[in-house]
């Protein structure tokens, strides 16, 4: 693989002796069971039974992770995670029995972190939520990466060019501080993937594109809306 692991990125021990789940699910029984199974892994979990205003309840909790159904009452969860993202990068995962691609990829666009459709494998979800919190623990340090005109803060997450600034999530920094720390070459899809996933058995190579796709959206905010390139076949490059 032509990415090299960057020195910047390591695993950075949480506050605390457990990570915390949030979990919003309105079912009772599937909450119950899902409460039951994260604490049997020694997660420390908060099941939401109240939904009136998730999103201070998650503001005050302050989880490492949010399970998060689609149909919830009052507010769905598109809606809710739309309303998260203005205030936290805390990873999202969406657990529905909407089995619809366009479902899935308007969670992705939202912030969400995951999609996983029920009934769902144990294994797999338990895969998942590991892997989505590795990603989460990887500290940036302090260090600017800059090419092309671009300045990307990686403790900051937002990159600058010509006075302006953009705030970026999690996956948007790690694929714009791959491609810079790579400027001039092809990154190949697999190679991203790689970076931003651990384990890519479980990833739809469709959620690459759209965080792609949110990441030069940005990026033409600051008038670079053609920086990242599109090599058929093989790839993008700076």
């Amino acid at each position: 693989m032509i990415l090299r692991k960057m020195a910047k990125l390591g695993i950075k021990k949480l506050g605390g002796n457990m990570q915390r789940i949030m979990i919003i699910e309105d079912e009772q029984i599937i909450r119950e069971e899902l409460t039951l199974l994260l604490k049997n892994e020694g997660y420390h979990v908060l099941p939401v039974t109240d939904f009136a205003d998730v999103p201070q309840q998650a503001n005050d909790y302050r989880p490492h992770l949010i399970l998060l159904d689609i149909g919830l009452p009052g507010r769905d969860g598109f809606s809710l995670c739309a309303g998260l993202r203005k205030f936290t990068d805390v990873p999202i995962i969406f657990v529905t029995c909407r089995d619809c691609g366009a479902d899935e990829v308007k969670a992705l666009c939202l912030g969400g972190d995951d999609y996983i459709t029920k009934p769902y494998s144990v294994p797999v979800l338990l895969a998942r939520i590991k892997a989505v919190l590795r990603r989460k623990n990887k500290a940036l340090s302090a260090d600017v990466i800059e090419a092309e005109g671009l300045s990307l803060d990686l403790a900051g997450g937002f990159a600058k060019a010509d006075g302006k600034k953009v705030m970026l999530t999690r996956n948007e920094l790690q694929i714009l501080a791959c491609l810079m720390e790579h400027a001039g070459e092809i990154v190949s899809r697999a190679d991203l993937m790689e970076t931003l996933w651990d384990n890519q058995i479980y990833i739809d190579d469709n959620t690459l594109s759209v965080n792609v796709t949110r990441l030069r959206g940005k990026l033409k905010e600051l008038g670079r809306a053609d920086l990242i390139k599109t090599r058929r076949g093989l790839g993008y490059q700076l």
